[in-house]
């Protein structure tokens, strides 16, 4: 049974590369067709051309990764069924779920490798990406929160205003903290700048002006110097804060949704979602083969150009499912986790019934 398994995951392994690779260069020639003449009139050469579509190359991969893993299970199965192999496996005894675990492996193999591109690699390219379109191309990004005055529900009664925003440094100007009781206001704090201490772990509020709003009067105090103040927010926060949830890595992410849970910032769901589909996506090629291998071992008449476009069909209808249902979740119609992982318990569905009505 190794040498059988080899064997296979051998084979298919050769024919989701061969695949993806494919995918990619008809992405590159149908990109490049569309950008030719940006190119020229940007002066773009070749040297950046280049580097270009190698950024692109980490998308494409996860991407187009179910729909290779698909095409390669028909293929693959489609040359065992030809040769009566897959025939002669059968009459062995050997079941379809041990005929699935070549497969399985190779998948998860590519899960693995989708994980570190999706959660590392396609970040990097991101940045690259967005800021080659912005220096070239004059296209602009909007981040996850809206421009001018941001406003943060720092604690249960704290709300913390700035007017400004550094996201290089993670400083503010024209700040403004304010403390509630209840429905009234307790404490009312306006610095021109505020900067972040990483040694002490506190805020530096410069040129403070503090009101303390008492039962029968108004106590003012001027400070022109400067006053420390712990907040829940940390100038990781704030830089973070302009970033586009693409350009994260997964790990940044995690941390970027914790503190802003606390910090009170509005949109997070967008952000849940794309660091759920970091790892729903690649797990999709998992998914997949529990749909294809089952599918491709089913008795049939059609021709292999007909089975071809099937799976063309069922891989794109995965990823159209994905980018509708993630739409939709944006607009706060579906919880943002579901929202993630729902075509993946879609198309599992799919693949346990397929698999209930093939085996032999």
């Amino acid at each position: 049974m190794k040498h059988l398994d080899a064997y296979i995951a051998r084979q298919f392994a050769l024919t989701v590369v061969f695949s993806l690779l494919s995918f990619v260069a008809l992405f590159v020639v149908l990109d490049l067709i569309d950008n030719l003449n940006d190119f020229f009139d940007n002066g773009i050469g070749f040297g950046l051309a280049v580097q270009y579509y190698l950024s692109s190359v980490p998308e494409v991969v996860l991407l187009t990764s179910p729909v290779a893993v698909l095409l390669s299970c028909l293929y693959i199965t489609g040359r065992l069924t030809v040769s009566n192999e897959l025939t002669a496996m059968f009459s062995a005894g050997i079941s379809l779920q041990r005929i699935i675990f070549p497969f399985g492996a190779v998948a998860f193999a590519l899960t693995l490798f989708n994980i570190v591109n999706s959660g590392w690699l396609l970040p990097k390219a991101m940045v690259y990406k967005h800021k080659f379109a912005t220096t070239y191309f004059g296209k602009t990004f909007e981040s996850l929160f809206p421009k001018g005055s941001v406003h943060i529900l720092e604690s249960a009664d704290r709300i913390l205003t700035i007017g400004r925003l550094d996201a290089s440094t993670g400083s503010a100007e024209r700040v403004t903290l304010e403390t509630f009781d209840g429905s009234g206001i307790t404490m009312r704090i306006d610095a021109e700048r505020m900067s972040f201490d990483e040694t002490s772990d506190l805020w530096i509020f410069e040129n403070s002006r503090k009101r303390f709003f008492l039962p029968d009067t108004t106590l003012y105090i001027h400070n022109p110097g400067t006053d420390t103040l712990k907040l829940s927010v940390t100038a990781t926060t704030l830089q973070e804060y302009r970033l586009l949830p693409e350009e994260m890595n997964i790990v940044q992410q995690y941390r970027f949704i914790e503190q802003k849970k606390h910090a009170g910032f509005s949109n997070l769901h967008l952000a849940i979602i794309e660091l759920h589909s970091r790892i729903a996506l690649p797990l999709a090629s998992l998914v997949i083969v529990l749909v294809g291998v089952p599918l491709s071992t089913r008795k049939k008449r059609s021709g292999l150009a007909l089975e071809a476009g099937l799976s063309l069909f069922i891989g794109f209808l995965y990823l159209g499912m994905q980018k509708t249902v993630v739409s939709i979740g944006e607009s706060g119609l579906i919880d943002p986790v579901l929202t993630a992982w729902l075509p993946n318990i879609v198309f599992i569905c799919i693949g346990i019934g397929l698999y209930h009505s093939s085996k032999t």
